[in-house]
């Protein structure tokens, strides 16, 4: 019993020296594996880039070689690919976890969601990583007779690995992250590795949190940690940098995030900043010289935070901002609860398909900015000072560079900021309304399709908007000779017939085109018409039927008229999506080039 009084007294010297500092701390180490892990990632960032290179070179020699070739000659490309790549497509690359589901939300009630599946190559990365951690957390010196000496190292340690995945968390966070570009991976998915890396940064947080206050409690008591959190700088900017985590985690809870999505965000925002000044303070303040090892670590993160707000603010001062002007948005009430807005930029702007745009409105909710992806893109010259249409006067590529940029978007009205926006253009009674705005973008727009032979286009809703930005620009490379794309399938998936109009003016124009009945065939499925006599067919070449398509039997018939190397992309409900990635690894037993890309926005 006396040792025990002893051992609690707070001077013990087996206690005392364990609670503060580096004494017990296995810095070396601690070392190792931050170099381990940050080499891990780097390892697989190159490896990914490695094959991103390789395939940009294989894409161009395709479209090079095959941009000049009619349709029934480009059956070298169809089969292009090496044996095992069908496989691997199908039980790896585009397997989800289980069964089929993947992108289509998993929900309690209609009003609780808890999210999606991530895919089999996502869960192994991340099952990966979290082996890795937990390998790390726990390779201590497990035969120590002194169990504060334990706690010691232990805190040491998962401190240390909080640190070193702040770093990566921050990267995979920005939307600027320039591993998007180079890597070609969708910021969905640095989203969801986000997330995980940040419940990895709450876990160790917490541990090292614990593994301080049970060697103070044995030294000084309760008490003692009160007093420390108030009066110690040290200790009270760690205890509010890992409350403020903890916070941040149980908000993030998909329950929760997907209730009250908004208002999570930009806590989540003020939470963040708090962590990490805290995390800065905590390894500023130690009583050591120069602070802690991790002090450098924690500036990189405030930079590397401060330069993605930066190329924010830098994107929205160079595309809504000129001589010219400010960005002004029209905005027009659509049937079936949807928004088209027409931004026109003060400037020319090169915008590639298949990006999307954070859009900010002066008279509808400012503080807040929501991704939508770009439907359609119009230049306006300039010629001798003054705006001219296209069709009217010949112009030069220097007449359009000096000209403005019209960006369309199609918004569905659900609930909050789209749901605002509705109300606030469906006040003005049929008529558009004019309001000043700003456009943060474009981002993403790496999946290109003009090496593809064939392009298989779903969507559901308002996802038409991400491939109809296609549309127009492959039929203007067709016609120009410079893609190899030589057949394009539509395939729109709404609820109404009155949605159609939603694209009207837009597929009018590409309608009209030169030669558009060779290379693109557009088909309609109504799952809930209000009147059967209006699902009549146009055209040959743009059908519209009644009822929910058959993936499959679409994309077999599809695969069976394959033309060259084929892309099959998707956006829309994760229920569509699913059914399209499940038609895609079903194909593959063909063994010609079926390539598959899912636009999404999870959060």
């Amino acid at each position: 019993m006396a040792t025990a009084t002893t051992e609690h007294a707070g001077t013990n010297p087996t206690i005392s020296p364990y609670h503060n500092g580096l004494t017990g701390v296995n810095q070396p180490v601690n070392m190792l594996f931050k170099d381990m892990l940050w080499w891990t990632l780097g390892i697989l960032a190159l490896f990914m880039l490695t094959v991103r290179l390789l395939e940009i070179a294989w894409t161009k020699l395709r479209q090079v070689s095959a941009m000049s070739s009619p349709a029934e000659k480009q059956g070298y490309w169809k089969f292009s690919q090496w044996s095992w790549m069908p496989s691997l497509k199908n039980h790896l690359i585009y397997a989800p976890l289980w069964n089929k589901r993947h992108n289509r939300e998993i929900r309690l009630s209609s009003a609780i969601s808890i999210g999606t599946l991530p895919s089999r190559l996502h869960f192994i990365l991340l099952g990966l990583y979290f082996v890795s951690n937990f390998v790390y957390m726990f390779v201590l010196d497990w035969k120590v007779e002194n169990k504060y000496a334990f706690c010691a190292e232990l805190r040491g340690r998962s401190g240390t690995l909080a640190a070193v995945n702040m770093v990566p968390l921050i990267i995979m966070a920005g939307r600027n992250n320039p591993l998007i570009g180079m890597l070609r991976v969708s910021f969905d998915t640095y989203n969801l590795l986000h997330r995980w890396m940040g419940r990895f940064v709450v876990l160790e947080s917490v541990i090292h949190t614990i593994a301080w206050a049970i060697v103070q409690v044995a030294d000084g008591g309760w008490d003692s940690v009160g007093f420390k959190i108030v009066h110690d700088s040290f200790i009270a900017s760690g205890a509010c940098g890992t409350v403020a985590l903890v916070i941040l985690v149980v908000l993030s809870l998909s329950p929760i995030r997907h209730a009250f999505y908004e208002t999570f965000l930009n806590v989540h925002i003020i939470l963040a900043i708090i962590v990490f000044v805290c995390t800065w303070a905590h390894c500023a303040t130690a009583e050591i010289p120069g602070g802690l090892p991790q002090l450098p670590w924690m500036v990189a993160i405030l930079l590397l935070w401060f330069a993605d707000r930066f190329a924010r603010m830098l994107r929205l001062v160079y595309y809504n901002w000129s001589k010219n002007g400010f960005t002004e948005a029209k905005i027009s009430a659509l049937p079936c609860e949807a928004t088209r807005v027409e931004l026109f930029l003060p400037r020319h702007a090169e915008i590639r398909p298949g990006t999307h745009a954070y859009l900010r409105f002066r008279d509808v909710k400012p503080w807040e900015s929501h991704p939508f992806s770009v439907a359609y893109v119009s230049h306006h010259p300039r010629v001798n000072g003054s705006r001219m249409e296209l069709e009217k006067v010949a112009v030069t590529r220097d007449d359009i560079e000096r000209g403005t940029t019209s960006v369309s978007f199609i918004i569905g009205a659900h609930t909050g900021f789209t749901r605002a926006l509705y109300d606030k253009a469906s006040q003005s009674e049929g008529q558009s309304i004019i309001m000043k705005a700003a456009m943060e973008g474009p981002y993403a727009g790496h999946h290109q399709l003009d090496s593809y032979g064939h392009a298989v286009l779903f969507c559901g809703s308002t996802g038409i908007t991400h491939q109809l930005s296609y549309i127009k620009p492959i039929i203007e490379g067709y016609n120009d000779g410079t893609i190899a794309t030589r057949r394009v399938t539509l395939v729109w998936v709404i609820r109404e017939f009155e949605a159609l109009e939603w694209i009207r003016p837009w597929m009018n124009e590409i309608l009209r085109m030169d030669n558009r009945r060779d290379i693109l065939s557009m088909q309609v499925f109504v799952t809930r018409p209000k009147n059967p006599n209006q699902i009549q067919s146009p055209s040959s070449t743009v059908k519209v039927f009644s009822g929910r398509p058959n993936i499959m039997t679409i994309l077999k018939k599809e695969v069976e008229q394959q033309v060259g190397a084929m892309a099959v992309t998707v956006c829309g409900p994760g229920a569509l999506a699913d059914d399209v990635r499940e038609a895609v690894r079903d194909v593959q037993n063909t063994r010609s080039v079926v390539d598959f890309v899912e636009e999404s926005f999870t959060w």
